[in-house]
């Protein structure tokens, strides 16, 4: 793994935790992927009110009818290998939204490596 400090690009793709790829979640789909392309890391966050282009609110409260929550997965590495993986996402996401922020990485400790 590429040791990562300095100028990176963050990704961040918000879909519904509802939303489907191949009978799997799509968020789930998205991080296998990333991993498979070798990006530093991602993490998928589960919102708990929101709304999209729909403009319809889903929301956690008790008494909603919407369960279909906002997640967010979040993914940072260089711009070049952001940038090379975003084909893939245009596969992936039919609805939803994805960004792109310039960021400054602080710290990124090296992980243990797998047995």
């Amino acid at each position: 793994m590429t040791r990562l400090t300095g100028s990176a690009l963050r990704l961040t793709v918000f879909v519904g935790e509802h939303d489907i790829w191949h009978h799997k979640p799509l968020y789930s789909e998205i991080v296998h992927r990333a991993n498979a392309a070798g990006l530093a890391g991602a993490s998928v966050f589960r919102g708990v009110e929101g709304f999209g282009a729909s403009s319809l609110i889903h929301t956690s409260r008790l008494l909603s009818l919407s369960e279909d929550l906002p997640v967010a997965i979040v993914i940072v590495d260089t711009e070049e290998r952001v940038r090379a993986f975003l084909p893939q996402l245009d596969e992936l996401v039919t609805e939803g939204l994805v960004t792109l922020d310039d960021c400054e990485v602080i710290r990124y400790p090296e992980g243990k490596k797998s047995p």
